[in-house]
């Protein structure tokens, strides 16, 4: 038998077609090594940054705006609006009605009228009338400061009257609030001395007491009040008014009786 010949035995050619597939071969293999180092390379950079940008700027923003919009400017708002709408809005009372102001400017509050701080005196209404019916009570505020009047004159006719003049309850120009006269004003009260001819007697005098702030209370001693004429024809329709700034209001209420 023959020895068979082995067909892959390479020659020049073949050699050099073998050498040539595996520089390829190599070449190819290098740079498929490369692009992966690359794509390693680029994605351990992407990697590396992210953490970077993230920690150096997000709580670095954090940390300068949200605090110092919110946290420094609203608790001194809060303090200064609150300091604000509480001073000045508790002291006395600036009214003029109910206070006066002494030497050092601080407010105090209205007293009564005082006696030895008015002048009072009685004249006839009208001034030209024969008989002395109807009598314009005057007080004047001689004082330095404004004082208050109560409601109405205690008054009595005579040395001998048992009961003061009744009022009528219908002449209150501001009920339950006093008369404030200032230095130099006058209030007046208007009095009727005889309504009819019903147990008539004469009296030669007027007094009057100034009432206190409580209801039905004196707050002065009896007042001499000068009188118009020599004697007066009183009766028990006798009447007089609330005190009031205006005489003529006063007068409208016993004019036509």
């Amino acid at each position: 038998m023959s020895t068979p010949v082995c067909k892959n035995h390479r020659g020049p050619r073949g050699r050099r077609a073998y050498a040539l597939g595996a520089a390829v071969t190599t070449v190819l293999l290098a740079s498929t090594a490369c692009g992966q180092s690359e794509a390693a390379t680029s994605d351990d950079a992407k990697s590396s940054d992210r953490p970077s940008v993230a920690a150096s700027t997000k709580p670095s923003e954090a940390a300068s705006t949200k605090p110092s919009e919110t946290a420094p400017t609203k608790p001194s708002e809060a303090a200064s609006v609150k300091a604000s709408e509480t001073s000045g809005t508790t002291g006395g009372n600036s009214g003029t009605s109910d206070s006066n102001t002494n030497n050092t400017g601080a407010k105090t509050a209205i007293a009564g009228c005082a006696e030895d701080a008015l002048a009072v005196s009685a004249t006839k209404e009208p001034p030209d009338s024969k008989e002395a019916r109807h009598l314009l009570i005057t007080v004047q505020n001689v004082g330095n400061v404004k004082c208050n009047l109560y409601r109405y004159p205690h008054i009595r006719l005579g040395a001998d009257a048992q009961t003061t003049v009744p009022v009528i309850e219908d002449s209150d120009p501001d009920p339950g609030k006093p008369v404030t006269i200032a230095p130099g004003e006058e209030a007046y009260a208007a009095l009727l001395v005889s309504g009819g001819a019903r147990d008539e007697y004469e009296a030669k005098s007027i007094t009057l007491r100034l009432q206190g702030p409580k209801v039905g209370s004196d707050d002065s001693g009896p007042i001499d009040v000068t009188m118009p004429v020599k004697t007066l024809y009183a009766d028990d329709g006798q009447l007089v008014t609330y005190w009031t700034t205006a005489s003529g209001f006063a007068l409208d209420f016993i004019m036509s009786k």
